[in-house]
C-alpha cells in the first residue's frame, strides 16, 4: 500500500496532541450530505474527524494507510477503522454520502482520489476537505513560532505543505465549491501541550531524521521567554474548507 507517510513515527504523539475539530464545522459539513447513511474519513490519523462525524452518520468508515496510526486511533461506536488509502476506497460504487479529508487532502494523489470519489458517491454526495493554519496566540509567541516554522524547519516541510499555507485555495478540487460560513477552532493549552503538538509536525520529524537532533528544546527555551510553562493560553486556529457535491 503506497502513500506519503509523514506521521507513522510520531503516531502516539499525533493521537495525544492533535487538536479536535469544532462541532459547528462537523455539523455543517454533515448537513450538506444527501443522507446520513455512510461517511468516509480518508487519512483518518487518530480518528478525530471520524469520531466527530459519527454523531451525524449511521456509519463512518475511517481509513488510513498507516497501521501505526490506526493502532493509536480511539474506538467509537459507529466508527470502523480500515487500512486503506484515499486513492483506493474500499467500498462499492454509489454507496457513500460524504467523503471527508481532515488536514490530509494535500497529501493525496489528486487525480486518483477524485476519480474514486466520483465512483463511490451517491447522487448529490459530498466531498469535503479542510485544513488549519499555524495557531495564533499573541505577537510575541507568534513571532517565535513563525521563525521556527520558516527558518529552522522550513527546509524540511514536504512540498505539499504549500497547499496548507495557501489556505487550500490552490488545492486541486474539481467540484463546484459550496459557500460556507467561517470556521476556526480554539484550544486552551499550556506550553507542554504546544510542544507535544509541534512534535507531530512532519518537518520536525524530517529535521530529526536528517540531522540526528531535536530542534524543539531550543524552541522551548525561546518560548519560555514570553510564555511561562505552566500557564495555559488560548490558541486560535483558522480553518479552510473546500466542499462540493458530486
Amino acid at each position: 500500500m503506497s502513500f506519503k507517510d509523514h506521521f507513522s513515527k510520531q503516531s502516539r504523539a499525533y493521537s495525544r496532541y492533535r487538536p479536535g475539530y469544532p462541532p459547528g464545522l462537523i455539523a455543517w459539513v454533515a448537513a450538506q450530505a444527501p443522507d446520513r447513511r455512510l461517511a468516509l474519513d480518508c487519512a483518518t490519523g487518530n480518528g478525530q474527524a471520524a469520531i466527530a462525524l459519527s454523531d451525524h452518520f449511521e456509519r463512518v468508515l475511517a481509513l488510513d494507510g498507516s497501521l501505526s496510526q490506526l493502532r493509536n486511533a480511539a474506538a467509537a461506536p459507529r466508527v470502523t477503522y480500515v487500512a486503506a488509502t484515499a486513492e483506493r476506497l474500499p467500498v462499492p460504487g454509489r454507496s457513500v454520502s460524504l467523503v471527508a479529508a481532515a488536514q490530509a487532502a494535500h497529501w493525496f494523489d489528486f487525480e486518483r482520489f477524485h476519480a474514486e470519489c466520483r465512483r463511490v458517491l451517491v447522487p448529490g454526495g459530498v466531498v469535503a476537505a479542510w485544513t488549519y493554519e499555524k495557531f495564533r496566540v499573541d505577537a510575541a509567541v507568534d513571532a517565535v513560532i513563525d521563525h521556527f516554522y520558516s527558518e529552522v524547519v522550513g527546509h524540511y516541510w514536504p512540498p505539499e505543505r504549500r497547499y496548507v499555507e495557501e489556505g487550500y485555495r490552490t488545492l486541486p478540487f474539481p467540484w463546484p465549491d459550496v459557500p460556507h460560513p467561517p470556521f476556526s477552532l480554539e484550544t486552551f493549552w499550556d506550553l507542554d501541550q504546544v510542544m507535544g503538538y509541534l512534535a507531530t509536525w512532519s518537518s520536525v520529524q524530517r529535521f530529526k531524521d536528517s540531522l540526528g537532533r531535536d530542534p524543539l528544546p531550543d524552541l522551548r527555551s525561546r518560548l519560555l521567554e514570553t510564555w511561562p510553562s505552566g500557564e495555559p493560553r488560548t490558541l486560535h486556529w483558522p480553518i479552510h474548507l473546500r466542499l462540493g457535491h458530486g
